[in-house]
């Protein structure tokens, strides 16, 4: 064999596969989860981002708003609606880039004044530095209740570039640097992309922290969150019900078990729920427009639920 060829290539996803909610191409009972508590809800603020990532899922970038800015008063109802239903621990705001929406800082001192902790999934460049008055007015009232999850995508600069785009290094550790100044609750979002284990990447991590003063534990896995790469267009297994005990997974494990996202849709008058962060577009897995729907169960249809729930382990939420 010549040694220069990998010995496995890239497989392109079969479109036969995750087209049946019900069932696996071959014929077995899908896996289904079902919402055991809604522990964290998401709202996606609209996919309009600085930046236009390589490798982004959501496809983020200046031009794409398929999912529109929301305004103030639509989040605080469904937060109303939360306050009265639900035992929710945790808000999440993700993107695009949740800066770029203008009505963003009213929508965080919303949450943050119901009691709920706040998650703010971000680039920490300049959309957050525009509002950092702002930030830090709700940092003095709300204290930690308030984290920030930065995204690196590697410790060396080039390879986060490689992602992100010519400067988006520096203005990120600008924005971070910035933050870890003020005292913020932060921690890190990074990437398994350069192909290295995982305690290298930790130490990696962990020597950039320590160098720009960064207090993030590295070796603590919910300081730095090392995600799953996901390509919905290669080849990944199904999960039929019979994996939960192949795999010696749990159901209850998965985010959709206890998550829910809450979306706008180009064009449309009400918001949508979603089951997870990592299926925003997809038709087939719109739940209604109120938190009531949320409960239905949520069939693992979706390369992203194989890859990054299932197989991966991954997680977009705090805990």
């Amino acid at each position: 064999m010549n040694s220069a060829v990998p010995d496995r290539l890239p497989v392109a996803l079969d479109r036969a596969k995750f087209s049946d909610p019900n069932h696996t191409l071959d014929n077995q009972p899908r896996a289904f989860v079902g919402l055991k508590n809604l522990d964290t809800l998401w709202f996606n603020t609209g996919t309009v981002c600085n930046l236009a990532c390589t490798n982004c899922y959501m496809g983020s970038s200046p031009s794409n708003d398929r999912l529109a800015f929301m305004r103030a008063g639509e989040v605080s109802a469904i937060l109303a609606e939360l306050q009265a239903d639900w035992r929710v621990q945790e808000i999440g705001f993700t993107g695009g880039e949740p800066y770029m929406n203008p009505d963003f800082l009213a929508i965080l001192a919303d949450a943050l004044g119901r009691g709920y902790r706040v998650l703010v999934l971000t680039n920490a460049m300049r959309p957050m530095m525009k509002m950092a008055d702002g930030l830090l007015a709700l940092r003095r009232e709300h204290g930690d209740r308030l984290c920030l999850r930065v995204s690196m995508d590697h410790y060396a600069p080039d390879l986060h570039e490689l992602e992100r785009g010519r400067h988006s290094w520096e203005r990120m550790l600008t924005g971070l640097t910035w933050l870890a100044g003020y005292g913020f609750n932060i921690n890190i979002a990074g990437r398994t992309l350069s192909g290295e284990d995982e305690d290298a990447l930790r130490q990696g991590y962990g020597q950039l922290f320590a160098a720009n003063g960064i207090p993030v534990d590295a070796g603590d896995p919910a300081a730095l969150v090392l995600f799953p790469e996901m390509d919905e267009d290669l080849d990944v297994p199904e999960i039929s019900a019979a994996c939960w005990d192949i795999l010696n997974v749990s159901p209850g494990a998965m985010m959709c078990a206890t998550s829910r996202m809450v979306v706008k849709h180009k064009g449309d008058t009400d918001l949508t729920v979603m089951p997870c962060t990592l299926l925003p577009y997809d038709q087939r897995f719109k739940m209604g427009s109120s938190l009531a729907s949320a409960k239905t169960a949520v069939p693992l249809n979706h390369p992203h639920c194989a890859r990054f729930c299932v197989l991966g382990g991954g997680s977009c939420s705090a805990g």
